[in-house]
């Protein structure tokens, strides 16, 4: 028996499988399934929550509403920032990720939103828009949020 026709039995043996817990792959095949990793990956699974956004019936753009929500308002805070109102603009691009981080966290389905797993994108969103609205908050001159021991760090760390 020669190589091909090894590898062509295997292929009908592999493809004889047929149980209850079958489902097809990519080609229809069906494969048997089973909740063990594979030893390589073939494919990149989409994300909880990656789904459409909106009814399959809506226009692409209506379907990722949430991703275009919060690219509208990182837009707007960019316009805002280059109106030379650094500070405001600031806000609004913090506070984008931080409405990202909470559709993420309340609606199952958030289209082009979700790019890793729920917990990952909820903190991910969440630490970055905390992040710079916090900065936003603290930048000079006249800070809107005072944190009275950065002051002291900074004295101890810069030297006359």
């Amino acid at each position: 028996m020669s190589a091909e026709e090894k590898d062509e039995q295997g292929e009908r043996d592999e493809m004889e499988v047929r149980d209850p817990v079958s489902a097809p792959d990519s080609e229809g095949v069906p494969r048997r399934t089973t909740r063990r990793f594979p030893l390589f990956t073939r494919d990149t699974a989409r994300p909880e929550g990656g789904g459409r956004a909106a009814s399959g019936d809506l226009p692409a753009p209506a379907r990722q509403w949430p991703v275009l929500v919060v690219l509208g308002l990182v837009g707007v805070g960019l316009l805002i920032t280059a109106l030379d109102e650094f500070r405001v603009g600031t806000l609004f691009i913090g506070g984008a990720l931080l409405a990202g981080a909470v559709m993420r966290w309340m609606r199952p389905s958030v289209g082009m939103l979700a790019v890793r797993s729920r917990f990952t994108d909820i903190v991910t969103y969440g630490v970055l828009g905390l992040t710079i609205v916090l900065l936003a908050l603290m930048a000079q001159p006249k800070p809107w949020l005072q944190v009275p021991f950065l002051k002291d760090a900074l004295h101890f760390t810069v030297e006359n």
